[in-house]
Formats: C-alpha cells, structure tokens, sequence
C-alpha cells in the first residue's frame, strides 16, 4: 500500500523481510470459513431467542434485515455481536426478540432456514439482547489459492513468517473491510468530519466517522512499528492483559517490560474521542503527533458524538498451516475487533482482496 492523496494509508509489515506466499483469499466461499467465539452461552429462557446460524454471499445487516421482515420486526429488535465477511462461510448468532410468550421455536428456524438459504446450528432462549461486541472473539480457517509457488515452498516460508509472528506478536491494524476500496471511507469520513460532505444515513455517517478514526488507530500502529517500538512499553502507556482484557496506565516501565515481552500485556491505540482516555508521559506525545497532523478538533468530534475508546495494538496469534489441494490453509484465532486480512497480508505479502467486495464496505 502507499500513500494516497493527503492521507498516508501505508501499513508496514512487522515480517518485512520475510518472503511472502502470494496466492489470493475468497476464490470460493468455503475456503474463507468464519466462526464466532461467544463471550457467554444463552441461559435458555428469558425474552429473546438466539439462532446461531452459518450463511454464505450475505452481510451481517441483509441478514438481520430480512430476519427482522420475515417475523414483522424492526431491524433494532435482531441483534448481533459483531459483522462478519460476505464472501465466506461466516456462523454468527443473531438475537431476535420474542413478543409471543410461548414461542414456537422450530416454526422460527424453519421459517429463517427455508427463507433465507441459511443452516441454523441451534436456538436457545436468552433473558437480554444480542449486542456490538457480545464475543470473545473470531476462529478463522482460511485457504490461500494460485499461491505463486509449489505448495512446499509456501510451506517453508509460511513456517518462518509464523515463528516470527509467535515471537513478537502482529500489528492489529484495521482492516481493508474498514478503509475501503482505496481508502475511499476513510476520505469520506473525513468529510463528514469536516463538514464538507453530508451524509443522510445515520448507520452511514457513524461508520464512515468511524472508518476514518481507525484509519487514525493505523497511522497510531504503523508509526510504533516504523520506530520500533511495536515490542516496547512505554511510561504512559494505556496496556492491556490479553487474558483478562483489564486496562491500566503503565507506571513502571521496567516492571512492564518483562509482562510485554511474555505477551502478557500490550499497548493500546487510541480511537480518538471526546470521552476517550489518553495516555500520558512519553506514551503520550506519539498519540499526540497523530491528533495534530489529522487536523481535527476534539469540538469537531463532540459534535458528532464521538466518544472515543482504544485498541489493543498487538495481536498474539498461534497459526497453524496446512497444505490443501487448492493452496495453503491458516487458521488462527482472533479477539473480537480482530481482523483476518491484517493476519492473511503478512503471509501473502500483497494486498489481501479488493476492499469493494468485503462486508463492512457495503
């Protein structure tokens, strides 16, 4: 990637000396599969009725669009923990809310099965919505095909590019998904920021709102990674625990270091914001340079209700690989907010798949 415009869209690789597998993601389906984590499991009773469900060439928002037609519902009234890839074999769970109070629950999954092309898992009754951010996380199983060499090779090098990324972790940039074709979200964003474009579409404006201050959380990462300091903690540092998802500033640094290196704990980027916590001290002036050089205003962000939050900067992934008779299959784990491409692009080397056929550019 490089440059484009005023707006530096470049992301450094952490394996930049590693050679890559080339190849190409989504040829079918099948061969991009996608499986919530859950952060918790319905309790089997209560108000609203999970359906965990597997789908194929349908985003998250059509599909919680035509749940909601089907049982005569608002589109708020289906909830879901998180968006997930069109072109994919994608199990996620939707919410729905019941107003019969004695539901026929097979009559529900059979109407959504034989409607909308879906496989349902299961349906358990829940006592509260489905929301953003209601996973642990995302099981990817990827095939990578028309690798640009035998699948051996790819298999040695995928070997180096895994060790390496099991030993200092991988930058969790934002995804394709986000930036769009081009960076062309990022640059309306921006002008919904700066009041020079106008957006109608509530869901719309936030998202494009959103796309550029993750576009902000990159150039956050990628300069940590271009001044070495992606392995580093800093004094000021807002990290993070992997396992217990607790934040803290860090004070010692010292003390800190030796957590870091463990992947115990990493630094978290903003997603600048009128209520986001900043960092302080050293940590602090980095975040700082970011803001200035968007030539943004916390004024402007107020008026459009952004709170702002942050990111954990580093992803600690075990990849595992595996030839396939079409290519080379990885799979990984990932949090939730994780993106699949950022992991998939160290591999390959290349740019992971046109952003125009992903779902969070629909």
């Amino acid at each position: 990637m490089s440059a484009v415009g005023d707006l530096d869209l470049e992301l450094p690789y952490i394996t930049p000396k590693l050679l890559g597998i080339g190849g190409r993601v989504r040829a079918r389906p099948d061969l991009f599969v996608v499986e919530e984590i859950p952060a918790y499991e319905p309790l089997g009773y209560g108000g609203h009725l999970y359906v965990n469900l597997t789908k194929e060439l349908m985003t998250t928002r059509e599909t919680q669009l035509s749940i909601a037609g089907l049982l005569g519902l608002r589109p708020e009234d289906v909830g879901h923990a998180g968006l997930k890839d069109k072109y994919a074999r994608a199990t996620q769970t939707f919410s729905i809310l019941l107003e019969d109070q004695k539901p026929d629950i097979k009559a529900i999954t059979d109407l959504i099965e034989s409607s909308l092309g879906v496989e349902v898992k299961w349906a358990r009754l829940h006592p509260r919505k489905l929301r953003s951010g209601h996973l642990r996380g995302n099981r990817f199983v990827v095939t990578v095909t028309d690798l640009d060499m035998a699948t051996e090779e790819a298999g040695k090098r995928a070997g180096l590019i895994a060790e390496a990324i099991h030993g200092t972790g991988a930058p969790n940039y934002y995804g394709s998904q986000r930036i769009g074709a081009r960076g062309n979200n990022v640059y309306m964003g921006l002008g919904i920021l700066s009041g020079e474009h106008r957006e109608q579409n509530r869901w719309l404006r936030r998202y494009l709102i959103s796309s550029y201050l993750s576009h902000l959380c990159n150039r956050y990462i990628a300069e940590r990674v271009r001044r070495s300091l992606f392995t580093t903690i800093l004094a000021g540092d807002l990290a993070k625990k992997h396992d217990t998802g607790g934040v803290f500033w860090v004070e010692d640094q010292a003390a800190e270091q030796p957590r870091c290196d463990r992947k115990e704990i990493s630094w978290t980027a903003p997603m600048f914001g009128a209520k986001m916590r900043a960092a302080k001290a050293e940590a602090a002036l980095l975040e700082e340079e970011i803001f200035v050089e968007s030539g943004l205003t916390m004024d402007q962000l107020r008026r459009h209700a952004v709170e702002g939050t942050r990111r954990i900067g580093r992803l600690v992934p075990e990849v595992e690989f595996s030839p396939h008779p079409e290519g080379l299959t990885l799979s990984f784990d990932l949090p939730a907010g994780g993106f699949a491409t950022t992991i998939l692009r160290e591999f390959m080397k290349d740019d992971v798949e046109d952003a125009e056929r992903t779902e969070e550019d629909a």
